[in-house]
Formats: C-alpha cells, sequence, structure tokens
C-alpha cells in the first residue's frame, strides 16, 4: 500500500476531549503504523483568538502532547511537533497570502461558524481570519497528501487545495501536492447540553477529567425531553447519552437491546447513564494512568517536541525554497543552527 503523508493537529486552547477522541484520535492511531503521519500543536493559530492568554496557550502545548501520548500515539511512528518552532510556515502564510481574497475567507463556512460562535461580529481579529491560510502552510509544508479532519473542517481543506492550483498556475508545473480529507466514521460528537462539544463552552468532557467529573457530566447530558418515567417510550436519535454510547460502547449487540427498550419504553435514563459512565470509565481510566506517568517527566516530553520540531522545520525549509522561486525571491537564509523548537 502507497505510504500518505498525513498532517493533523490541534490548537494548544485547553485539553483534549471525548470529541476530539471519536473525532480524530482514534483515526490517528490508526493511521501512525500505515502512513508517515505529522501532528502539529498548532500554538500560533491558538493566539489567533488567545492573544491575551499567552501564558495559557504555551502551558496548554505540553498538556497537549501528553493528551497524544496517553492516548497511544507513538513518538517513534508519528513525528509531534510546534508550529511556533518552524517559522517558514509564517512566512508561507504571509506568501500564500496574496493568493486569496477578503471576500474568500469571509465566505469560509468554518470562519463564519467560528466567529458567530465567538460573536466577534465585525470585531474580527486579523490573525483569525485568516487563519484558513495559515492552515494551508501547515498542510502544505509538510506536502501532505491526506488531511484527517471533521466535516465541519472540510473548507480548509479544499482552501488549501485552491492555493496549491494557483501556486501551480504561477509556477507553469505542478509544485505541491493536493491533499484529499479523510472523514472520521464517528458523526460530530455533541457537547452534554446538545451544542457542539467545546472546550470554551465547557460542554465537553476532558480526557483527563477525573472520575468525578466524568460522572457529574455525564449525569447533566441531555436526553429525551418526554421521557419522564421508565417506562414511557423514548427518543434515540437527538439522544445526547446514545450518542456517546453509540460512539465508545464495544458491544454493539447490547446497543441495539438498549435502544429497543428505550424505544419502546422499559429503559430509565439513570440506567442509561450509569451503562454510559462504566464504558467511559472503561476507555478513560489506562489513559489517566498513561497520563499521569508521563508527566512525571516533562523534561523528556519538551525534548520529544524539538525533535519532532526540527525534523518538520527541515521538510517545510524545502517547500519554502520552491515557493520563494515563484515569487521570484531569493533562497531563504539558512537555518541557524539549534534553532529549532517549541
Amino acid at each position: 500500500m502507497r505510504r500518505e503523508v498525513v498532517l493533523t493537529g490541534d490548537r494548544p486552547t485547553g485539553p483534549l476531549h471525548l470529541g476530539h477522541f471519536a473525532g480524530s484520535l482514534r483515526t490517528r492511531l490508526a493511521l501512525q503504523h500505515q502512513h508517515d503521519q505529522t501532528i502539529l500543536i498548532a500554538d500560533l493559530q491558538a493566539l489567533t483568538d488567545y492573544a491575551g492568554r499567552p501564558a495559557d496557550v504555551r502551558r496548554n502545548v505540553l498538556e497537549l502532547a501528553l493528551d497524544y501520548l496517553a492516548v497511544g500515539i507513538d513518538p517513534t511512528a508519528t513525528t509531534i511537533a510546534v508550529q511556533s518552532g518552524i517559522p517558514e510556515l509564517a512566512e508561507l502564510t504571509v506568501l500564500y497570502l496574496n493568493l486569496v481574497t477578503v471576500a474568500r475567507l469571509e465566505r469560509n463556512p468554518t470562519v463564519r461558524e467560528e466567529v458567530a460562535l465567538r460573536g466577534f461580529g465585525r470585531a474580527i481579529p486579523a490573525g483569525f481570519l485568516t487563519y484558513p491560510v495559515s492552515q494551508a502552510a501547515d498542510i502544505t509544508a509538510a506536502r501532505a497528501t491526506l488531511v484527517p479532519v471533521g466535516s465541519d473542517q472540510l473548507p480548509m481543506v479544499e482552501q488549501t487545495n485552491e492555493i496549491v492550483r494557483r501556486l501551480a498556475h504561477l509556477a507553469g508545473r505542478s509544485l505541491l501536492p493536493e491533499c484529499r480529507p479523510l472523514l472520521s466514521d464517528t458523526p460530530r460528537l455533541p457537547g452534554v447540553d446538545g451544542r457542539k462539544a467545546s472546550k470554551s463552552l465547557g460542554n465537553a468532557i476532558a480526557l483527563s477529567a477525573p472520575p468525578d467529573e466524568v460522572r457529574a457530566k455525564v449525569r447533566a447530558m441531555f436526553t429525551d425531553p418526554g421521557h419522564l418515567r421508565a417506562s414511557d417510550p423514548g427518543r434515540v436519535e437527538g439522544n445526547v447519552v446514545f450518542a456517546y454510547i453509540d460512539a465508545f460502547d464495544p458491544d454493539r449487540a447490547a446497543v441495539d437491546e438498549l435502544k429497543s427498550r428505550y424505544r419502546h419504553g422499559g429503559l430509565g435514563d439513570v440506567a442509561l447513564k450509569r451503562r454510559l459512565e462504566e464504558v467511559l470509565e472503561s476507555l478513560l481510566v489506562p489513559i489517566r494512568v498513561r497520563r499521569r506517568e508521563l508527566a512525571g517527566d516533562p523534561s523528556a516530553i519538551e525534548a520529544l517536541l524539538r525533535t519532532g520540531t526540527a525534523r518538520t522545520r527541515g521538510t517545510a525549509a524545502g517547500v519554502l525554497r520552491d515557493v520563494r522561486e515563484v515569487f521570484a525571491l531569493d533562497p531563504a537564509p539558512t537555518q541557524p543552527p539549534g534553532t529549532s523548537g517549541p
């Protein structure tokens, strides 16, 4: 099988949650031994709306790396890099901005949704408006051909390929590969309140959450407001508890039985939530244990990030040389030794 070049990543704005696990982390675990995978911790993109909390972003870089390793990301198979340690990405972003209009950025459905979620109105930070271009720089700098994303990120992949095609037109030849999205087979996991799961909304269950917090979040989950008694028929569709059971319960026959009982009456919400608590604890206990072990040696995590960042910077430097040539710029200065790192 041909090995794809995979680029994926997250903004270090808070702990990863179960939505990340269902939507992307399981995919990354499956891909890491099949393809050449890089995970980018996008701290510069985090600053587009967390500029007032830079210390939090900095601290979350290490926390994000701990989450990756705790769920089973293997640093010998997957490169983990820090965006701010790769200055070539910033220069690529500036060059790519010449190929994109403001109107096109404002039409990007993902940007529009995030702007509405944060209530920016017209006071959109310029960095936030242009982060699809920054993502295009990330993807192309790795020469990625496969990008695991949720459905809400498809416009980002489309915009990246538009930039790749514009570059090819300017160069008169194919310069960088187009990428294709890889969608998770798990629909977007809702938050405990039925809205989009979000770190900023506080409606998600963190992978590092202690048992008491998991229990409280599960008990706060929306079910079917018309299901008042265990004997009442209930709706499975739109039921947040069933969304999580579908995503994480490995016993499919038991899940089908639960759905049948709930639809016909005979299964109460308390019993249903108790089942979900057990499923989630089975998943999270080994993650918590592994995370605690890794957190005891932060210097080892930092060294791992420096190594991964330097490796990714080497690839990005080659891409930048090619792009500078398209824009008739002199080659970039040689990278000073020992300057890579988070």
